[in-house]
């Protein structure tokens, strides 16, 4: 088993002062490594990376859904009246309310709709939790199917139907899985089944199967609405207006990172071993500057690949940047 490899320098001033490691890989469509940092059988949790793969069987299932809600299904989204109005919509449309989530609440992210809740004294709700698009299409799938209200449950019909699509695509046999911080299982698989589910989603316009339609058509919603993905400021969003809805990417927690790349027909999974976002997002970033679909120059792609550190006052103190590995 591989080691992690430097990936994120910290600069204070002069001195090294921290270094992130951590795992890459880049997959091609036939499902091989086309490069790789650290241990490609790193075995992962891909946690909010993987949504597109999750929101496979919604689309297969033939329901009628704008690409706004594509978008938000595989979003992790931060709360703003974008997000929570789109949801909020969706839901009324399938007669049901915030009680029939399973996702639990969660604080916004969005500094507006925080501060409304916190000036107004109220609590936050179930669709302010940033996978509320996710279990909304699980609700919807689960009322198309006629399946019991349950549906975060690892041995529901909808829970059965995401393993499978994962295992799919990642091409394993997922040996165990952990409960998401939405409540919802996450399949556990290599670094390098995870970018060859991606480089899968990258070559699906190639293919005329229902997966690959399916898959083909999320990607193009989430390239389409990159606001709906995660939300203003955030990696997720900025980047992808960078690179003109010709990539899609997605973050995970504990440091995972994931890029659909249609035009080359590749995937990439990135892991930080100590969980950093930080980290992953600097990685994510450099990987697509070397592979040639992100100007390195682009103001989306300095913050988080060369951001410099400032203290309380503003005095910049140090600077990221990637380790030598992928300069």
């Amino acid at each position: 088993m591989g080691k992690p490899v430097d990936m994120v320098e910290v600069w204070r001033g002069d001195l090294l002062e921290s270094v992130h490691q951590g795992h890459a890989v880049v997959c091609d469509d036939l499902g091989q490594i086309v490069q790789c940092w650290g241990d490609p059988d790193k075995l992962i949790f891909p946690r909010s990376s993987c949504k597109m793969v999750q929101a496979l069987p919604l689309v297969e299932s033939g329901i009628a859904l704008s690409d706004e809600q594509l978008a938000l299904a595989c979003a992790s989204h931060s709360g703003a009246a974008i997000h929570i109005d789109r949801v909020g919509a969706w839901l009324r449309d399938l007669g049901l309310t915030d009680d029939d989530f399973r996702c639990g609440p969660q604080m916004p992210r969005d500094p507006a709709i925080k501060t409304a809740l916190i000036k107004s004294d109220q609590t936050p709700c179930q669709i302010h939790n940033n996978c509320s698009g996710k279990h909304a299409g699980f609700l919807h799938l689960t009322q198309h199917i006629g399946a019991g209200p349950d549906y975060e449950l690892i041995d529901h019909p909808i829970q059965q139907l995401c393993k499978s699509a994962f295992e799919e695509t990642v091409q394993e046999t997922s040996p165990l899985y952990g409960i998401d911080g939405c409540s919802a299982p996450n399949h556990a698989c290599t670094l390098h089944g995870l970018a060859r589910s991606m480089a899968f989603f990258a070559s699906a316009h190639d293919r005329s199967d229902a997966r690959s339609t399916a898959a083909s058509r999320l990607v193009q919603a989430m390239a389409a609405h990159p606001a709906l993905v995660a939300g203003e400021g955030r990696a997720c969003t900025e980047l992808m207006r960078a690179m003109q809805g010709k990539v899609t990417i997605k973050t995970g927690a504990e440091g995972v990172f994931t890029a659909i790349i249609p035009e080359k027909r590749l995937g990439v999974a990135v892991k930080a071993a100590d969980g950093s976002t930080r980290a992953a997002e600097c990685v994510i970033a450099a990987i697509l500057v070397k592979l040639g679909v992100l100007d390195a120059l682009h103001p989306a792609a300095i913050a988080r690949m060369n951001p410099p550190i400032a203290n309380r006052r503003g005095t910049v103190t140090g600077h990221i940047r990637p380790a030598a590995a992928l300069r």
